[in-house]
């Protein structure tokens, strides 16, 4: 059996006093799309920013192991350049800053060096053109005057340029058009055939037609109740989130 790549054992997490995630348990290892669902309140979007080492937030107990390392004690700029990203669900915009400059300076701080000019224009329309974006996009200021799907598709663009190992997508099917989310769907399958693990986080079953995750995970009330395959999927899809909600209160007893 393949290594785990990213673990998380144990995991138990609040903020203010006040505990989120209550014990999960998850592995993902490179090349794997797993996919984390449950209703708005869940902890869904508390996990991604742990693992990326958000700072408001207190590890109480649990590990996080990426490639065997715990990284709980690592800034989110060192999880990044040991191959960690997060898409965020609601991406901040950067007032004054090019999306190709401030992608570019991201980059070389990944590769830890300066990435010739030539080399980066070239590869940056390789993957406007393939995620169907004008070349003019990469031009505008971070996000300033983005719609919800062109922020989703900025994000999607910057995991293919930075090409983590593994990658968390929070709602990155959120504002997303029919079109825009084959053509991110395409983008996602692509880098996990190539060899990134992906975690994608939704409270949708859309965008999974089209990724065919490898398991998927209900999380209700901060904890993971029932994980699987594309039967969970579909069961989840019939009977909506209220016989997991039952499932949850039982953990609890």
């Amino acid at each position: 059996m393949a290594s785990v790549d990213l673990l998380v054992k144990g995991l138990r997490v609040g903020i203010q006093g006040k505990e989120i995630l209550r014990g999960i348990d998850l592995s993902l290892r490179r090349g794997e799309i797993h996919a984390l669902l449950g209703p708005n309140g869940s902890g869904k979007s508390t996990l991604a920013y742990v693992l990326m080492g958000h700072p408001a937030y207190e590890v109480v107990a649990g590990e996080i192991r990426l490639f065997g390392e715990d990284i709980r004690g690592l800034d989110p700029d060192e999880r990044a350049r040991r191959g960690l990203f997060l898409a965020f669900q609601y991406p901040a915009e950067v007032p004054g800053v090019a999306l190709s400059n401030f992608l570019r300076t991201a980059l070389s701080a990944i590769r830890e060096q300066p990435l010739p000019p030539l080399q980066f224009y070239k590869t940056l329309h390789q993957r406007l053109e393939s995620l169907g974006m004008d070349p003019g996009f990469a031009d505008r200021a971070v996000n300033e005057g983005f719609s919800g799907g062109e922020k989703k598709r900025s994000e999607i663009l910057q995991m293919s340029l930075l090409q983590p190992k593994i990658a968390i997508l929070d709602e990155i099917d959120s504002g997303l058009d029919i079109d825009a989310l084959r053509v991110v769907a395409n983008e996602v399958r692509r880098m996990a055939d190539e060899g990134v693990g992906i975690l994608v986080i939704t409270h949708y079953q859309r965008i999974l037609e089209y990724l065919k995750p490898d398991l998927a995970h209900v999380m209700i009330q901060g904890r993971i109740v029932r994980s699987g395959g594309p039967d969970l999927v579909r069961e989840l899809e019939a009977a909506g989130y209220d016989a997991f909600r039952t499932e949850a209160v039982e953990a609890v007893a």
